[in-house]
């Protein structure tokens, strides 16, 4: 199974990647069923089930499944022409999809949250379903939502076998575990992102790859500056304040003064986070890296790598990104990227293996130096629970992300201090974190059902 640099690192909308954006693609994709039907359709439902149901208010699952039905996508998101189409549909009760007539659809009535068990499958699942003249459904899809923005129906879920994923790539450089790719790393003579770029030609242009590239980091840096810009109060009803601002401008206050201590570069780093992730949790647009509630952790460690590091380059952005996703990858095919199928570990914890892995890659570590970097970042993230409070992608996701990005920086600093030989491989990290959110109970995986969740007033 090949996983694109563009799989990984998605344009999209905050405030999760698979309660926000894996529901508005579901719809999309259910829209494309509609149009290749022959049936005549009348009206639309949908039903939210598992995390998508239990967090769903919090993550806004509700406006993303509805303006998906209306044709909405993530990677062009328009927020004006979004808020337009829910007060429209709220108003009439009536879906104008493209290429498809009027749809009836009571918000109120035809958008079932199911707090019941969820669907077999995966703990984001959702059922979208077309009626006709008299009501009765004529066409039906269950879609779950993976993690990342990914999107599977259930007979594509279904057909992910262990066959499926050893089915080799038609790509030069087909590893699928961090030992085949220092093997072929050690055969070839190349770096983790030598090899994933060759990989990525088969499927595109050298030119489009770079352009593709350039527009990844050109939308995080852009969210980490709208970030550091803009203060108030996040929505939601917690009542959160947008801290990076504030954190960044006593930042630029203290530069020059022979007092600061060592240790500011940690709060730097923590701001440029934030910035993303508060930037996410008001709905603004981001890059999955590799969801959208661990967003803050790769575009930091860029930030901190391009604005603090001496020698530091912006033509080895590729390279740093690259290495990134071959990393996210590995973690996606073995294990997940998921917070309801894992905890924050398959978020925050990938997000800092990736970051750690990139980091250390544009520092001039090996392959080896590379793959500890990555397995260090993991395995202290190991067992990390989903516990946001009201479900909504702010506590402990926001600051969360800050300490993601030091860990990852202290990971790739760590093993380039040595000569990558370790204990514990990262193929080995893992299936550990995959075993862990395998045994996690349900209430601490993305339901808002223990934790801090439930430890901490919320209204």
């Amino acid at each position: 199974m090949f996983l694109s640099v563009f799989d990984i690192f998605k344009l999209g909308v905050g405030p999760s990647s698979s309660h926000t954006m894996g529901p508005m693609v579901a719809g999309a994709r259910f829209l494309d069923m509609m149009r290749a039907s022959p049936f005549r359709f009348y009206g639309l439902r949908a039903s939210l089930h598992g995390s998508l149901a239990f967090t769903g208010k919090g993550h806004a699952t509700d406006r993303a499944t509805i303006l998906g039905l209306a044709g909405f996508e993530p990677a062009s998101y328009d927020h004006e022409k979004a808020e337009a189409a829910l007060a429209d549909i709220a108003a009439r009760h009536v879906i104008d999809a493209p290429g498809l007539p009027p749809l009836a659809f009571d918000p109120g009535r035809d958008l079932i949250f199911d707090y019941g068990a969820p669907l077999p499958g995966h703990a984001n699942g959702m059922i979208l379903m077309a009626t006709d003249a008299q009501g009765d459904v004529i066409l039906r899809e269950t879609f779950f939502s993976i993690g990342g923005g990914f999107v599977l129906t259930e007979a594509e879920q279904a057909g992910i076998t262990d066959a499926a994923l050893s089915a080799p790539a038609p790509v030069p450089y087909p590893f699928r575990s961090a030992a085949e790719m220092l093997a072929m790393a050690a055969a070839s003579g190349r770096s983790i992102a030598q090899m994933k770029r060759a990989n990525e030609e088969v499927f595109r242009k050298p030119a489009e790859i770079d352009a593709g590239i350039a527009r990844i980091w050109e939308v995080m840096n852009a969210c980490i500056d709208r970030g550091l810009a803009t203060g108030g109060i996040l929505p939601g009803g917690l009542n959160v304040r947008r801290r990076a601002k504030s954190i960044h401008e006593a930042l630029l206050a203290e530069r020059g003064l022979n007092l600061t201590a060592p240790h500011a570069i940690n709060d730097w780093m923590s701001a440029y986070a934030m910035a993303v992730n508060e930037e996410n949790a008001a709905g603004g647009q981001v890059v999955t890296a590799p969801t959208n509630g661990a967003s803050g952790v790769v575009p930091s460690v860029m930030r901190y790598w391009l604005d603090h590091v001496p020698g530091a380059s912006r033509a080895r952005i590729g390279e740093f990104l690259l290495t990134a996703a071959a990393i996210g990858g590995l973690v996606k095919t073995n294990a997940s990227i998921s917070g309801a199928e894992c905890g924050c570990q398959a978020e925050v914890g990938s997000a800092a293996a990736m970051a750690a892995a990139g980091l250390a890659a544009v520092l001039g570590g090996t392959p080896e130096q590379v793959e500890n970097a990555a397995e260090i970042a993991l395995e202290h993230h190991l067992g990390m629970t989903c516990d946001p409070i009201r479900g909504l992608v702010q506590v402990p996701c926001i600051e969360r992300n800050g300490l993601g990005a030091i860990k990852a920086v202290s990971a790739a600093s760590l093993s380039l201090r040595g000569d990558g030989q370790h204990l514990v491989p990262l193929d080995a990290c893992i299936e550990t974190m995959r075993q862990t959110g395998r045994d996690m109970h349900e209430k601490y995986k993305e339901t808002s059902l223990g934790g801090l969740a439930v430890n901490v007033p919320n209204c």
